[in-house]
């Protein structure tokens, strides 16, 4: 296996388990573990971690291995302050950028988050946080900044890992989908005010909902090893 291939099997398991909530807040991990459950060297497990802490999900600690980043209510309201400054940005340059062919993927996102939504089918909240992630994703991946794509994961991420969609409303879920869809049609119409707006109440909506609904982030989690 090539470095790069041991590279990205240490980070997607890392990642994957920490997003699953397999990794809680505050778990502390080796690089000897990592290494031992993926069958790679410790080398590409800590390049892995360092491109995971870089990404907002890990804390190094030197000469221990790292701990699942805490999300306490500072943070969480930092990764929305973030994301509602810096979305709009991105959504506002892809408007000058994306392809015919982009905005179809995106538009057929948005759609089955939409249905995914209304219908609320079994295992409908797994697939609507891997989609509402896959687009926020593609807008920047469309944005043509490089820097803001690879700073971004942890922030777009955090939906899945705070779990959000599994404490919306029927009503939220929808409003959510909506404003997807809405995005796609600013976009459509090459109007970068118009997607920078909506991506900002898109983002300041989600915000004020998981606070109202969540009340559990109150005092970090403390550290602990895995059993």
């Amino acid at each position: 296996m090539s470095t790069t291939r041991a590279v990205e099997k240490a980070y997607n398991y890392v990642r994957e388990r920490t997003l699953k909530g397999v990794y809680s807040s505050g778990l502390r991990i080796t690089e000897q573990e990592i290494a031992d459950a993926t069958g790679v060297s410790r080398t590409p497990v800590r390049e892995a971690l360092r491109r995971l802490q870089a990404e907002g999900f890990l804390t190094l600690i030197p000469n221990q291995g790292a701990a699942v980043t805490e999300w306490s209510a500072e943070y969480v309201d930092d990764i929305f302050e973030l994301r509602a400054l810096l979305e709009p940005y991105g959504v506002a340059r892809a408007v000058e950028r994306i392809t015919t062919t982009a905005l179809r993927e995106l538009k057929t996102l948005a759609q089955k988050q939409y249905d995914e939504s209304v219908r609320q089918a079994p295992g409908f909240i797994r697939r609507i946080g891997e989609l509402n992630s896959r687009f926020h994703r593609a807008l920047l991946e469309h944005s043509g900044n490089a820097r803001l794509v690879a700073m971004m994961p942890a922030l777009i991420d955090a939906p899945l890992v705070l779990k959000t969609f599994s404490k919306y409303e029927h009503a939220e879920l929808v409003r959510s989908a909506s404003h997807h869809i809405e995005i796609v049609s600013a976009l459509e119409a090459r109007d970068a005010q118009w997607a920078a707006s909506v991506m900002r109440s898109h983002i300041q909506a989600a915000h004020v909902s998981f606070k109202q609904i969540d009340r559990g982030f109150e005092k970090p989690i403390p550290v602990r090893m895995l059993p």
